[in-house]
């Protein structure tokens, strides 16, 4: 498990841009396979409209996206948060990923708990949502470290790359929260 000094979970900011394009290059090709808005021509200038499309998500209640950063040198490693709200029934998704050097020392871990913490403490959400590809089991083994439940194999539930994807569906309570909550 990460050190917990060792990193910081915040919003992403205007300057954060050129780190973030830098974690997102490290990482090609294994992001692209992983996430849908990774592409291999991933530039400033996508780093950039994401992190104002960040701000303006926060700033709405739309959705709270969160980077990962290297507390010493304030490098980002990789990001998390919640989307996909439904403020009816309470539920939200949440995402993770971090850059292919980081990857093997919690961090995804780390920065999802302070994620779910967002969603239930202060989000008041129910359940949170973890879709992933069959072929990411790394992201499998997250939700299982974060004590969720696989619940399915959706039927193209992810669309990546102009196709339809099956995903694998894992559900987060507050109660399976609890046994990580005092850390």
């Amino acid at each position: 498990m990460a050190a917990a000094a060792a990193y910081v979970v915040r919003q992403f900011q205007p300057e954060d841009a050129p780190s973030l394009l830098s974690a997102v290059r490290a990482s090609l090709p294994a992001l692209a396979r992983e996430m849908p808005w990774c592409k291999d021509d991933y530039a400033l200038a996508d780093a950039a409209a994401w992190i104002s499309f960040a701000q303006a998500a926060w700033s709405s209640g739309a959705e709270f996206p969160l980077g990962i950063f290297e507390a010493a040198s304030g490098a980002v490693v990789g990001g998390t948060g919640i989307n996909q709200i439904n403020a009816v029934h309470r539920t939200g998704n949440i995402g993770y990923w971090v850059s292919v050097p980081n990857r093997g020392r919690g961090v995804a871990t780390l920065a999802a708990r302070q994620a779910a913490r967002l969603g239930f403490d202060q989000l008041g959400l129910t359940r949170l949502e973890i879709v992933v590809l069959p072929v990411n089991v790394a992201s499998q083994r997250e939700a299982r470290a974060l004590g969720a439940t696989r619940e399915c194999t959706a039927r193209n539930r992810l669309h990546v790359r102009g196709e339809a994807h099956d995903a694998l569906v894992y559900s987060l309570t507050p109660e399976d929260a609890r046994r990580w909550r005092a850390e």
